[in-house]
């Protein structure tokens, strides 16, 4: 069964900075697509960013310009770098990744104090 770790969540300041890592128990070369959804309490999760491996990288309006996605060939890890956080990015965000079926992280809280 594979698995996907995430890590760097937390509560930080609006303006602030966190970067999430998301480390695969397979390699990332194994997965067609990977990337990162969000949940806010009392709402459907959302598309933060993907990438079909190759192509470019699909980001939400509403990140575009303060979150990138990249990857880390030798730690075989998928970060998201959030910049520029405001409260309304608060939500528990998950790592997913793709090839015949989808897998999912358990989620990291991300907290953005106003």
């Amino acid at each position: 069964q594979v698995q996907l770790v995430e890590s760097g969540g937390g509560l930080v300041e609006a303006g602030g900075s966190l970067r999430l890592s998301c480390v695969p128990s397979e390699s990332i070369f194994s997965f067609t697509t990977m990337g990162w959804y969000r949940q806010a309490r009392g709402k459907q999760r959302e598309l933060v960013a993907t990438q079909i491996r190759g192509g470019n990288i699909n980001y939400a309006e509403s990140v575009k310009g303060r979150f990138t996605m990249s990857e880390d060939n030798v730690k075989n890890t998928v970060y998201l770098q959030m910049n520029s956080l405001k409260p309304e990015d608060t939500a528990v965000y998950y790592c997913a990744a793709w090839r015949s079926i989808d897998y999912w992280g358990q989620g990291i809280q991300v907290t953005v104090s106003s």
